[in-house]
């Protein structure tokens, strides 16, 4: 045990500039969300939505860096303890504050981890960029679509949503994994069929939100479904 220390260390000390870069973008994201928040009183939901799409962006530095994905799931579980202490304690009202309760941030953070394990440690980066990066941007633009141009809306077990931002949620999904496919070299008529499920589907699992659980259900299940499309069925 002693001496697997020093290799610890080691490689620690070999990620310092990549996860020096990647905290201090999550530095500047969180602190400009909460700078809003706290200095000019900007909506809560909006600042949170910077958080939200800012912080999955982390994913394609740490891709382009080639962080190793033990690092990933380790900031997975710092940020999940975070999510939980804020959900309790309003720390961090641009991250929590929504009026309403909600284990979403908690659930973001899990996902990544899953995700890290189930396809980065497997040599699979591009599933977890598309799991992330699906909940991320459009998730967090069909919030804030649906909230300023919703006009048609329904209600799936007591949360309500637009088809406005539902319908943004299924276009950006469909645009972020057709780049992230195409990006990897797979062939056009594969990332069409595989990104317009993976966008349908995103769709759905968005509707079910109770409790921010489509901060899970989402990234897992475009991830999960776009692997298995083209690894199993294309």
């Amino acid at each position: 045990m002693l001496s697997e220390s020093p290799s610890f260390l080691n490689a620690l000390l070999s990620l310092r500039y990549p996860i020096s870069l990647v905290i201090l973008y999550l530095g500047v994201i969180i602190g400009l969300a909460e700078g809003l928040n706290r200095l000019w009183g900007t909506d809560a939901e909006f600042t949170r939505k910077i958080v939200h799409i800012g912080s999955g962006n982390v994913v394609l530095i740490a891709w382009w860096l080639e962080i190793p994905p033990w690092v990933l799931m380790g900031a997975s579980l710092i940020a999940s303890i975070i999510a939980l202490i804020s959900y309790f304690l309003p720390i961090l009202p641009s991250i929590n504050s929504v009026g309403r309760k909600s284990l979403g941030t908690f659930f973001y953070a899990l996902s990544i981890g899953i995700l890290s394990q189930w396809f980065w440690a497997r040599g699979y980066p591009q599933y977890l960029a598309i799991g992330i990066l699906v909940m991320a941007w459009g998730d967090g633009m069909a919030a804030l679509i649906g909230q300023k141009f919703g006009r048609h809306s329904y209600e799936i077990l007591g949360v309500k949503k637009s088809w406005e931002g539902s319908l943004t949620m299924m276009g950006v999904s469909l645009f972020v994994t057709s780049v992230i496919l195409l990006w990897v070299g797979e062939p056009i008529l594969t990332v069409a069929i595989v990104s317009l499920t993976v966008a349908i589907a995103a769709m759905g699992l968005e509707a079910f939100s109770k409790l921010g659980i489509d901060n899970l259900t989402v990234p897992l299940g475009s991830a999960v479904l776009a692997f298995y499309l083209i690894h199993g069925l294309l």
